[in-house]
């Protein structure tokens, strides 16, 4: 592969609006979305091939753990805390810009609260815990600003 098409080109200062993102649906899947396995080494292979905004379907699990997986399938089941420590060991190694985790929520209020404490745990500084407003999307960051953090939209 050519070293130059790792390299980038473009003007990155601009508000993170104003570009195209590579974006994953249904992330954690395997194969096909009804039977297919639910896996977190998904997340590794999409973040190293360029993905910056992955899918996070969560799920009210057993014992309290939050899951993903997608709903009312028989695809698999996997924790929600393996899925973001897989992508916090994964998300930077290829690329510094943002991750997005675009997360489809399904959650009780107490699972909401332990994706909320993980998230924190897990992604440390590295989670972007600035409020944006969307009122004006020419004030929001760009990419260069938010190189190595973590953004959340659900």
């Amino acid at each position: 592969s050519n070293p130059l098409h790792r390299q980038v080109h473009q003007d990155m200062q601009q508000p993170l609006c104003h570009y195209f993102i590579a974006s994953s649906h249904n992330t954690y899947l395997s194969g096909d979305q009804l039977l297919s396995q639910s896996r977190a080494d998904m997340y590794a292979r999409v973040l190293q091939a360029g993905c910056r905004c992955v899918e996070v379907d969560c799920w009210d699990g057993p014992d309290g753990e939050p899951v993903v997986h997608h709903g009312y399938t028989l695809t698999s089941k996997i924790l929600f805390r393996d899925v973001a420590e897989t992508i916090n060991k994964y998300a930077f190694i290829k690329n510094e810009f943002p991750v997005i985790l675009s997360i489809e929520n399904h959650c009780s209020i107490q699972q909401q609260k332990k994706i909320a404490q993980y998230l924190k745990e897990i992604f440390g500084d590295k989670l972007d815990l600035s409020s944006v407003s969307t009122a004006d999307p020419r004030q929001l960051p760009s990419p260069q600003d938010l190189k190595g953090k973590i953004l959340v939209k659900v």
